[in-house]
């Protein structure tokens, strides 16, 4: 370590209704692998744009090697020397490698580009981080792993003293991680400080010198790594302390699991999505996926609703072997599914609160088989009672419903089409405590009553401990434990996410 490089003291960033940033200070050294950890909210994302000038800080400093910066453009950031590499790679698929890592700052010749240097030059850049490829060819014909490595390429080239890496190992295996975890180390070496942005346990203490923690826009603290248990920074980036875990609601009335198994996974995965998971699901049962954000949970839920592609491992349904080719195959095995992003995969603001509930079974159904509308009206006022949506009338427009209210209409949607199996991922965020609990009971109850398996989903370990009869813990996209009974508590559930080391 020789020193610190970026200085930012008691950041603050609003926006309308929520403040974003609280007072936040970090620290990164020259020659440092610093990892920003946090749960969704926390405010990592935010930081870093204030950092590299997407967004403008409402309060607090910016040094680098003493000296104050304040980028108001991405630009003006790399022009300070920092340069972010993001989970999406943001290169052109169909210019030439040597291209993407020169686009706007070819070498020149009598005021021509000199393709003869450019290809040169990036040659040996991508050779000097151990990369041999040919340059000239298009950047599409390159797997994702080795585009992040280009992306590096040009971070290093435009001379960036600070390297931000967010996410960047979530679409690659174990060899390509490995990989480019090498590159970092060879960029440590030279002195340049890397933030690492990463929801990977294992990764984070295999590489990060540092760490500092987020919640809720505010700094929990920073720490040595190798002095962190594990156990006590999810503590931390949950809001709980280790010695006094919080078990509120255990003993709470739960679901009444069947003998019947609806569904069965052994050892299903997907290559670049999911590692190996295997669970058997009740009937009449609330299982629970549980895990930090980034674990392999909505994965999880997408390969049973044939969202991703399964290669490996096998599916049962009712004890016949299945494999979902689709969503609409899983509709036809009576598997229904909520998705965790209600604005982007769920309500469609222009259609009224009527539409988007029969919108599943009129998929369903089939184009060609119209569901009258006396009988759409039926279903909707049926659902509305049941979980008691507040609306003004089953045609109100969907978007001028609440949070909550919205997603009451998502989870009717799905109801609408009497599913054996429904999949909740993360039904009660951002929406208020009153229908959190409404949500919660209501799973319980389809469960109970209708003899449904549920399969819940959610950040907030309370809540899991308090809905869920079983729990299947992930952990870097793999099963690590399954808790059930009496296992099911706060406790455990912290100690299985945190693995041996805690």
């Amino acid at each position: 370590m020789t020193g610190a490089l970026l200085e930012m003291r008691q950041i603050e960033k609003e926006f309308p209704g929520v403040r974003a940033l609280s007072g936040v200070d970090f620290t990164l050294n020259a020659g440092e692998i610093h990892s920003l950890m946090g749960e969704n909210g926390a405010g990592k994302s935010t930081l870093v744009k204030v950092l590299t000038g997407v967004y403008q800080k409402d309060g607090g400093t910016i040094r680098m090697n003493g000296r104050e910066i304040a980028p108001r453009t991405p630009k003006e950031a790399q022009e300070c020397g920092i340069s972010t590499v993001y989970q999406e790679v943001n290169l052109c698929p169909n210019l030439t490698v040597a291209e993407n890592i020169f686009i706007g700052r070819e070498p020149k010749r009598y005021g021509w580009i000199d393709w003869r240097a450019v290809n040169a030059r990036a040659q040996a850049l991508l050779e000097r981080l151990d990369v041999r490829i040919d340059v000239t060819r298009t950047l599409d014909h390159y797997s994702v792993a080795l585009q992040q490595m280009i992306a590096i390429a040009r971070a290093v080239d435009i001379e960036a003293k600070i390297l931000i890496l967010d996410e960047p190992t979530s679409s690659l295996d174990e060899q390509e991680t490995e990989r480019l975890f090498k590159i970092i180390r060879h960029l440590q070496k030279e002195g340049m400080g890397i933030i690492f942005i990463s929801h990977f346990l294992e990764q984070v203490y295999t590489l990060c010198d540092h760490v500092t923690i987020l919640r809720n826009g505010e700094l929990v603290g920073a720490y040595e790594t190798a002095r962190l248990p594990r156990l006590e920074l999810i503590a931390k980036m949950v809001g709980k302390e280790v010695g006094d875990v919080r078990t509120m609601g255990e003993a709470g009335e739960k679901s009444e699991p069947k003998e019947e198994v609806f569904l069965e996974a052994k050892a299903i995965g997907a290559t670049g999505v999911l590692e190996t998971v295997d669970m058997k699901i009740h009937k009449g049962e609330v299982i629970g996926i549980a895990g930090l954000l980034g674990s392999g949970r909505t994965e999880t839920a997408e390969l049973l609703f044939g969202i991703h592609a399964i290669d490996r491992g096998s599916l049962f349904v009712k004890g016949k072997p299945w494999h979902p080719d689709g969503p609409m195959a899983a509709m036809r095995q009576k598997i229904g599914f909520c998705p965790e992003d209600r604005k982007a995969a769920g309500i469609i603001g222009d259609l009224t609160v009527r539409e988007n509930i029969i919108l599943a079974m009129q998929a369903k159904e089939g184009i060609l088989r119209h569901i009258p509308y006396a009988e759409q009206a039926r279903i909707a006022d049926d659902c509305i009672k049941l979980l008691k949506i507040k609306v003004s009338g089953r045609d109100q427009l969907i978007k001028n419903l609440s949070g909550g209210n919205q997603q009451k209409v998502i989870i009717a949607r799905w109801l609408a089409t009497q599913p054996d199996l429904l999949i909740l991922d993360e039904p009660t965020r951002g929406i208020d405590v009153g229908t959190k609990a409404e949500i919660q009971k209501m799973a319980i109850a389809l469960a109970k009553k209708r003899g449904m398996s549920v399969v819940f989903i959610s950040s907030e370990m309370d809540e899991m401990v308090r809905t869920c009869t079983k729990l299947i813990v992930l952990r870097d996209r793999r099963k690590v434990a399954e808790l059930a009974g009496d296992a099911v508590s706060t406790d455990a559930l912290m100690k299985a996410i945190a693995g041996g080391a805690a």
